[in-house]
């Protein structure tokens, strides 16, 4: 089996094709906290970004791919950032666009992809997210998956209505 296909999904990198979709996820209001975003990004800025993305993990610290559905259907991404070689560590995200395609196992499907990416192929030794205290989705994905809670930044992430926890979590590969 491809190391970065399931049965139910498969990862590959993003192209310039997915303009549309990563324009639309990017500038979703409803996932600038998840994403700590502030203001909408130009097709213009996503368009350089996405010619840009075929550059190494080494070079940029981070990597970004599509989640397919088998019919290479694109329905969300999943990130590597702050990758640190020497360290042998890297933060991971996720996110499926529609509310739709969620609950149907496509997260549970990537991460488990990008986790055996990230251990087996880059070496790492641990990956980590922060996860804010009421995304319970991801908190419960982030649990079935091993990865444990490592603490609480207190007051850490700013919203509209006040401010909310953000709970570390950490999966060490033993």
């Amino acid at each position: 089996m491809n190391v970065l296909t399931t049965d139910i999904c498969k990862l590959r990198a993003v192209d310039p094709e997915d303009l549309d979709f990563i324009y639309a996820l990017e500038n979703n209001p409803d996932l600038w906290d998840v994403g700590h975003t502030l203001t909408p990004y130009s097709k213009y800025t996503i368009r350089e970004y996405l010619e840009n993305a075929h550059r190494d993990i080494y070079e940029v610290k981070q990597l970004r791919l599509a989640i397919c559905r088998q019919d290479d259907s694109i329905i969300g991404v999943v990130d590597l950032y702050d990758f640190d070689p020497y360290h042998k560590r890297a933060g991971v995200g996720i996110v499926i666009s529609s509310t739709i395609d969620r609950s149907k196992g496509y997260a549970t499907a990537a991460m488990q992809l990008m986790i055996n990416y990230a251990f087996r192929h880059l070496r790492l030794h641990q990956l980590y997210a922060g996860v804010s205290e009421d995304n319970l989705a991801s908190r419960k994905l982030f649990e079935k998956l091993r990865f444990r809670e490592s603490g609480i930044k207190k007051d850490w992430i700013a919203t509209e209505t006040g401010f909310k926890d953000e709970i570390h979590y950490q999966l060490i590969n033993e």
